[in-house]
C-alpha cells in the first residue's frame, strides 16, 4: 500500500484559507515539531492554512521520530538519491492540499527545516508551476553528480526563497546557506538569506520573525504591526 501523508493542523484564523503553508520537518522529528509555528505566524497570516505533514518513514536512529529519507553520513550520494526518492509522495500530498483548500500554486509556501529543507528546495523547484515561497531552515540544496542535477534552470517566475541558518551550527555548518544561494543563482533563481549569530542547529526568535514577514511579503500582504497579538 502506498503510504499517505498526513499531519497535525491549524485552520485559518479569519476562515476560509486564502494561503496554504507546509511545514517539513526535519531528521527524527514529526509533523508536530513545527506546527507551532503556524500560531507564532497568524498574527502575519490570518487568512492562512498550517499543515505539518509527518514524514512517511519511521527514523532508523529515532524510532519514535520519522524521516523523509535515510541517513546515513557515510554516503555523499545519499541526500541526492533520498529527495528524489521522497518527491513523488511530496508533491502528491501539495496538490492534494491544494485542491482541497481550492487553492493554486500561487497561494502555496513550503517551510523547512533541516532534512525538511532539503525535501522543500528540491520539490518546490520542480514542481509545474512553482509556489509562492520556499523557507528554509538549517538547510541544504541538495545537488547530485552530474550536471542535469544541480538546481533546476526555471521556465516560469521563481518563487521567493529566504534561507535561515545559525552560524554555530555543527550539524549542517552555515557554509551550506551560502553554497545554497550560490547554487540557485547560477540557476537565475534569486536568493535571501539571513545568518543568525550565536545559533546552533535550531531556529530562534529572529529567525522566526523574518520567516513570517517574509512570507506574508510573498503572499503580498501587509503586516500591520500595530494589530499583532491582539
Amino acid at each position: 500500500m502506498t503510504p499517505q501523508l498526513d499531519g497535525p493542523r491549524l485552520q485559518p484564523k479569519s476562515g476560509k484559507a486564502k494561503q496554504l503553508v507546509v511545514f517539513l520537518h526535519g531528521y527524527g522529528a514529526d509533523g508536530n515539531d513545527l506546527i507551532e509555528i503556524g500560531r507564532q505566524w497568524r498574527s502575519f497570516l490570518p487568512d492562512a492554512a498550517f499543515v505539518s505533514p509527518h514524514a512517511p518513514e519511521r527514523c532508523a536512529l529515532s524510532p519514535s521520530g520519522r524521516q523523509w529519507f535515510p541517513l546515513t553520513m557515510r554516503d555523499p550520494d545519499e541526500r541526492w538519491r533520498g529527495v528524489v526518492s521522497a518527491r513523488p509522495l511530496l508533491d502528491a500530498f501539495l496538490s492534494a492540499e491544494l485542491e482541497k483548500h481550492e487553492l493554486d500554486e500561487t497561494r502555496l509556501a513550503l517551510v523547512g527545516f533541516s532534512q525538511g529543507t532539503m525535501m522543500a528546495l528540491h520539490a518546490g523547484l520542480r514542481r509545474a508551476v512553482s509556489p509562492a515561497a520556499i523557507l528554509g531552515y538549517s538547510g541544504v540544496l541538495v545537488t547530485g553528480a552530474e550536471p542535469a542535477e544541480e538546481a533546476p534552470r526555471l521556465t516560469s517566475r521563481p518563487p521567493a526563497i529566504l534561507l535561515v541558518h545559525g552560524d554555530e551550527d555543527t550539524m549542517i555548518p552555515a557554509e551550506a546557506l551560502l553554497l545554497s544561494a550560490n547554487a540557485l543563482g547560477k540557476g537565475g533563481i534569486p536568493t535571501q538569506w539571513h545568518l543568525s549569530a550565536g545559533l546552533a542547529h535550531g531556529i530562534d526568535n529572529a529567525g522566526l520573525l523574518h520567516g513570517g514577514l517574509f512570507l506574508a511579503k510573498s503572499f503580498g500582504l501587509r503586516v500591520d504591526f500595530g494589530r499583532r497579538g491582539r
